[in-house]
């Protein structure tokens, strides 16, 4: 994968990249939120945190933002380096979007913006949310099980998004979004919010499965493991 250069550039200079004002201030803080400050801008990350994502995939996972918005957000995230466009090869030969290297190095601001989010007095945690939000909170709150430790991998599929999870030894490892090569362990297949709600013990694994709301095949007890490694909150 190539690298991505980090750019050198004055806040007049992002902004004229950009197409918008900026703070104009020569302070770090500043100067990031000229390239990722816009509305939208760092809910568009969040979606490509687990790995590439079509157009047409942004716009289905954040259906409140509109086409014209998101393909400036876009256009803006690019110029600025955050991430870039990719076309697949035949047959698919459709584009792409992917954060780069130093695009990725956000994930430490979005572990922050969670924890101090859900500490909120004042706001609720209301409104949809996407499958990649689902998996990330996976990723997230997964509390290790050194004392009854496991290994398994996961196929996880939620409506036309797919995901690889894997745990090693009572530790996650790979959380990724199009990972749908190589065999699994257990399948689990139906609606993210479904699979939100156990995750976050509102409803049990086995009421969900009984009841036809999600399907689990091969390891049983894996998806068991997997559910009550991420506790109540």
């Amino acid at each position: 994968m190539e690298s991505a250069k980090i750019p050198e550039e004055t806040s007049e200079n992002i902004g004229e990249k950009v197409g918008k004002r900026t703070y104009g201030q020569a302070c770090p803080i500043a100067h990031a939120l000229d390239m990722i400050g816009e509305r939208w801008a760092l809910l568009v990350v969040r979606e490509l945190r687990l790995g590439p994502r079509r157009y047409a995939d942004l716009q289905a996972a954040l259906p409140g933002l509109g086409p014209s918005v998101l393909a400036q957000r876009l256009r803006d995230l690019e110029a600025v380096g955050v991430l870039r466009r990719r076309t697949l090869p035949p047959p698919a030969a459709s584009r792409t979007y992917e954060l780069t290297e130093w695009g990725a190095e956000l994930e430490p601001v979005f572990a922050a913006l969670r924890t101090w989010g859900m500490r909120s007095p004042v706001v609720p945690l209301t409104g949809g949310i996407s499958a990649d939000t689902v998996l990330l909170g996976l990723r997230a709150f997964f509390v290790p099980q050194p004392d009854a430790s496991w290994t398994a991998t996961y196929r996880i599929a939620l409506g036309r998004d797919v995901y690889r999870v894997e745990v090693v030894d009572g530790e996650l490892g790979t959380v990724a979004r199009g990972q749908d090569s190589g065999p699994a362990d257990a399948h689990i297949e139906g609606d993210h919010l479904m699979l939100q709600s156990v995750l976050s013990h509102e409803r049990t694994l086995a009421s969900a499965i009984d009841d036809g709301d999600l399907t689990v095949t091969g390891d049983l007890e894996a998806v068991r493991r997997l559910v009550d490694a991420v506790p109540p909150r």
